[in-house]
C-alpha cells in the first residue's frame, strides 16, 4: 500500500524545499515506464548520489567515533554499514517501502518488500535530502536515524552467515548443505538473484539478492532462523 510523502515529512520532521525530488526518491522504474504521460523520474540516480553521500558521512562518523582504529579496520566497519543487509534494516525501520511508487507488475510480485529495492530507496533518499538541504541535515538525519542504532564497540553489523551456518551444522552433525540458485529477475543493471538452501533435500532458506552470493548469505540467515539459532554481531 503506497502511502501519503507529507506523512513521511510529518514523521521524520523534515520538510522539502523542493517536494519533486522527495517524489522522485520514492519512485521506481517501474511506475516510470508504466507513467509515459507527465514528469515523473525514477529515483536511479538520486540512488547513485546518495551512495556517494552515505560513503563520505558514515566515513567521518567513524572516523571521529573511532580514533584508534587502523583504515582497515575503518573500511572494513564502514562497508558493513553501507551495505544492502544494512541499508535495508533502515528503510524497514522507517517503513520506507510502504511510500515506494511501484508499477503495477513489481507490486503485485512483492516489490514493496523487496531486499535490493528498499536499500535503494534509503540510498535515493539521502541523494535527495543531500541535494535539497545539504550535507549537515543528511547528517542529522543520520545521527538520529542511523547511527544510535548501530553496534556498540565499532562490532561489525553483518555476519558470514553461511559460515555460520555450516558451523552449526558440522557441531551437530546434520549433513551437508546444498545452495541451489532458483531465479533470475530484473534488468541487467538492477539483476536480482533468488538461491534456495537445503539440508538432506529438505529447503532451510531462501533469499535473494544483487550477487549470488549475497543472495546464498540471505538464505543462509534464514536458515540460520528456522533452526532457531541466535546469531549475534561479530
Amino acid at each position: 500500500m503506497h502511502r501519503n510523502l507529507k506523512q513521511l515529512q510529518s514523521e521524520l520532521g523534515i520538510a522539502f524545499r523542493d517536494p519533486e525530488l522527495l517524489r522522485q526518491a520514492f519512485t521506481h522504474s517501474s511506475y516510470v515506464n508504466e507513467h509515459r504521460v507527465g514528469s515523473y523520474k525514477d529515483n536511479e540516480r538520486l540512488e547513485f548520489l546518495g551512495d556517494a553521500v552515505l560513503e563520505l558521512t558514515v566515513s567521518e562518523y567513524l572516523f571521529q567515533k573511532y580514533p584508534d582504529r587502523t583504515e582497515g579496520e575503518l573500511t572494513k566497519l564502514r562497508a558493513s554499514i553501507v551495505c544492502e543487509p544494512s541499508l535495508v534494516g533502515f528503510a524497514e525501520q522507517l517503513e520506507f517501502g510502504s511510500y515506494v511508487l511501484l508499477g503495477k507488475g513489481e507490486e503485485l510480485t512483492g516489490g514493496r518488500t523487496r531486499p535490493a529495492l528498499l536499500a535503494d530507496v534509503f540510498e535515493s533518499f539521502i541523494g535527495a535530502l543531500y541535494l535539497d538541504q545539504g550535507l549537515e541535515v543528511v547528517c542529522g538525519f543520520l545521527r538520529k536515524s542511523m547511527f544510535p542504532f548501530l553496534p556498540k564497540q565499532g562490532k561489525l553489523l553483518t555476519a558470514d552467515y553461511k559460515t555460520l551456518l555450516q558451523e552449526h551444522v558440522q557441531q551437530i552433525c546434520m549433513g551437508p548443505l546444498e545452495y541451489k540458485i532458483v531465479d533470475e529477475r530484473g534488468p541487467a543493471h538492477e539483476r536480482e538473484f533468488v538461491a534456495e538452501v537445503y539440508l538432506h533435500d529438505k529447503l532451510l532458506g531462501t533469499g535473494s539478492g544483487r550477487s549470488k552470493k549475497e543472495a546464498e548469505q540471505h538464505a543462509a540467515a534464514e536458515a540460520l532462523e528456522t533452526l532457531k539459532v541466535e546469531v549475534r554481531p561479530s
